[in-house]
C-alpha cells in the first residue's frame, strides 16, 4: 500500500495529526448526544387528569379549607391496582363518600369515570417542561412520544444510505460541513418548532446530519493516520462520545426547561463550522479518486504542520504517481455500491459486518434506553455511563492492540453478555449489585462497540469505505429501532427480554472470528486489494505446504 509510505514521510502522528483529531473529536462529543438527547427533553413526568376542585381557582368546593390536598385528591381521581392515582381517568362527580370508608369499597357500587376533559397537571420536580407536557403526549396520545424516537432513528437510517454514498462522491470534508451545518440549523429549529408534525420533521433531518457526520469524522482522522494507530483513534472516538454523554447530563441536571437545553446542545454547532475552513481533506480519497494533485498538496501541507519541511521538496507529483501506481491505475474504474455484494470476498464481509453491527445495537442499546428502570436520578445515571466508558475505551485499544480485533470482539460481547444475564437472575434485593453489574455491562459494551467499529473501517476499501460502512450503518440503525421492540416480549415473561439481550452479543463475538484479522495492517485503498488478500492467504498456504513436503 503506497500511501502508508507517503503518510510516513510527512508524519503518521504529528501536529497535523492532532490538531485534526482534536477538532473532529470535539464535533463527536457535540453530535452523539444527540441521539440520547430526548431521554431528557421527551422525558414523561407524573401526571393527572385536570379537575375543578383542586385545579380551578374560580371554582372550589372547599372553601372552608377543611379538606387536604391529598383529601381532594382521593375524590376526585379513582386508583389503579397499585393503589396510586390514575394518570388517564377521573371521577366524573366527585365522590365525597371515599373520604369515610378507609380503604374499604365492597358496599359501595364502582363510581363512573371518564378520560380527561380539561387536561392534565404534570409534575414539574424533576422537569419544568418536555415535548410530552408541551403536546401533551401521554395517556391515548403517549404512542406519538415513540413515534418521534422512531423517526429520529430513521432520519439515522436515512443517512446512512445517502451520506455514505455522497461521501465516497463528494469528499469526506465536504459532506462532513454540510452535515454539520444541517444539525446547526434543525437542532436549533427544534427548540422553536410549534407543532408536533414539524417537530418530527426536524428531528428526522437532525437524524440524517448525525450519521453523516459520524461516519465522515472518522474517516477524516482515520485515513491520515498509519495502521498502529487506527485503534487509538476509534477509541479516541468513543471516548469523545463518552464525554458527551457526561456533558449532556450536567446540562440537564442544570437546565429543565426542554427548550433552553436544546439550544444548549444546538446552538454551538453553529462555532464548530468556523474551524472547518482550515480542515484537510482525506489525502488517500483524493489520490484514490484519481486526484493526485490535490492530494499532494494537502500531503505538503501536512508535512508543513509536522515540521518536515524536507518532505515539500522530496515529494512531487511523481513521487506520488510511482508510490501509487497500482492504485491510480485501479483509479480509472469507478466502483459502484452494488459492487458490495458482486464481489464475493467483499460480499461475505460486508454481511457479516452487518450482522455483528445489527446484533450489536440491538443489545447495546436495548440495556441503554431501558436502564431508567434501574435508577431514579437519570441525571446521575447518564453521567456515569459516559464516565465508565472512558477507561474501558482504553482497555479496549490495548486489548485491540495485543490480542486483535477478533479476539478482543469474542471477550468483550461474551463478557457483555455475561454481566446481563447474571444480572436478571440475582434477586430484586441485591440492587446494589444489580447497579454495579449493569454499569459494568455498560462499560464492557462501549468496548466491544469501539472494536467492531476498528474492525469494520479496516477491512472495507477506500475508494467506497464511506458507502459500506453507510451499509453496516443501515445494518446497525435496523437493530437499533428493532431493539425497544423486544420489551413487548415482557407480556409473556419480565426476563426474557433481557435473556435475549444477553445471549445475542455472546453470537455476535463467534461470528466475528470469521471475519479476517487486520491488526497491524494497512488500510486496502482498492476493492482489488480486498479480493487479492484472500488470493494471497491461499498462496500462503500452499507455500508453507511446500516448505514441509519432502517432493
Amino acid at each position: 500500500m503506497g500511501f502508508q509510505d507517503l503518510v510516513t514521510q510527512v508524519g503518521s502522528l504529528g501536529r497535523f495529526q492532532i490538531l485534526h483529531m482534536v477538532f473532529v473529536l470535539m464535533c463527536n462529543a457535540m453530535v452523539v448526544p444527540q441521539t440520547l438527547l430526548e431521554n431528557f427533553t421527551a422525558a414523561i413526568p407524573g401526571h393527572r387528569c385536570w379537575v375543578p376542585i383542586l385545579d380551578n381557582d374560580t371554582v372550589s368546593d372547599n372553601d372552608s379549607g377543611i379538606l387536604s390536598q391529598d383529601d381532594l385528591l382521593r375524590v376526585s381521581i379513582p386508583l389503579d391496582s397499585n393503589l396510586r392515582p390514575e394518570k388517564c381517568l377521573r371521577f366524573v362527580q366527585p365522590q365525597w363518600h371515599l373520604l369515610h370508608l378507609n380503604g374499604t369499597f365492597s358496599s359501595v357500587t364502582e363510581p363512573d369515570t371518564e378520560p380527561r376533559v380539561g387536561g392534565w397537571v404534570y409534575d414539574q420536580s424533576t422537569f419544568l417542561s418536555t415535548t410530552v407536557t408541551q403536546w401533551d403526549l401521554v395517556c391515548g396520545s403517549q404512542a406519538l412520544n415513540s413515534v418521534a424516537r422512531f423517526i429520529f432513528m430513521v432520519g439515522i437510517f436515512t443517512g446512512h444510505i445517502i451520506g455514505g454514498h455522497l461521501s465516497d462522491r463528494f469528499g469526506r470534508k465536504f459532506v462532513f460541513t454540510c452535515a454539520l451545518l444541517l444539525m446547526a440549523i434543525t437542532g436549533t429549529c427544534v427548540a422553536l418548532a410549534p407543532t408536533f408534525l414539524i417537530y418530527c420533521s426536524l428531528r428526522f433531518l437532525t437524524g440524517i446530519s448525525s450519521s453523516s457526520i459520524r461516519t465522515n469524522s472518522v474517516l477524516l482522522i482515520l485515513e491520515w493516520t498509519s495502521p498502529k494507530f487506527q485503534a487509538m483513534v476509534m477509541a479516541l472516538a468513543i471516548c469523545a462520545g463518552g464525554i458527551g454523554q457526561v456533558m449532556l447530563g450536567s446540562l440537564a441536571f442544570g437546565i429543565r426547561n426542554w427548550h433552553h437545553l436544546q439550544l444548549a446542545m444546538s446552538v454551538p454547532v453553529f462555532f464548530l463550522l468556523i474551524p472547518t475552513r482550515w480542515l484537510s481533506e482525506s489525502a488517500r480519497w483524493l489520490i484514490v479518486t484519481n486526484k493526485p494533485q490535490k492530494g499532494l498538496k494537502e500531503l505538503r501541507k501536512t508535512a508543513q504542520m509536522n515540521g518536515i519541511e524536507s518532505s515539500g521538496d522530496v515529494l512531487t507529483i511523481e513521487v506520488v504517481r510511482t508510490a501509487m501506481k497500482d492504485e491510480l491505475e485501479s483509479a480509472q474504474t469507478k466502483p459502484s455500491p452494488l459492487d458490495l455484494f458482486y464481489i464475493p470476498n467483499l460480499r461475505k464481509q460486508i454481511c457479516l459486518l452487518s450482522f455483528v453491527r445489527f446484533v450489536s445495537l440491538i443489545s447495546v442499546l436495548g440495556l441503554l434506553f431501558h436502564l431508567q428502570y434501574l435508577s431514579s436520578n437519570v441525571f446521575l445515571q447518564q453521567c456515569l455511563y459516559g464516565v465508565v466508558s472512558i477507561p474501558a475505551n482504553v482497555l479496549g485499544k490495548f486489548s485491540m492492540n495485543y490480542m486483535g480485533r477478533r479476539i478482543t470482539q469474542l471477550i468483550f460481547m461474551s463478557l457483555f453478555g455475561i454481566s446481563i444475564l447474571v444480572t436478571i437472575f440475582l434477586p430484586q434485593e441485591f440492587q446494589a449489585l444489580r447497579t454495579i453489574l449493569v454499569t459494568l455491562g455498560r462499560a464492557i459494551s462501549s468496548a466491544a462497540m469501539t472494536s467492531t467499529l476498528v474492525h469494520a473501517n479496516e477491512l472495507v476499501p477506500t475508494v467506497i469505505r464511506a458507502t459500506a460502512l453507510g451499509v453496516v450503518g443501515i445494518a446497525g440503525s435496523a437493530g437499533a429501532a428493532l431493539s425497544p421492540l423486544f420489551m413487548i416480549l415482557t407480556t409473556y415473561s419480565a426476563s426474557l427480554p433481557w435473556i435475549i439481550y444477553g445471549v445475542l452479543p455472546i453470537i455476535n463475538g463467534l461470528f466475528a472470528l470469521f471475519l479476517p484479522e487486520t491488526r497491524n495492517q494497512p488500510l486496502p485503498d482498492f476493492i482489488q486489494d480486498v479480493e487479492n488478500e484472500r488470493k494471497s492467504s491461499k498462496e500462503a498456504k500452499k507455500d508453507a505446504v511446500a516448505k514441509v513436503t519432502p517432493f
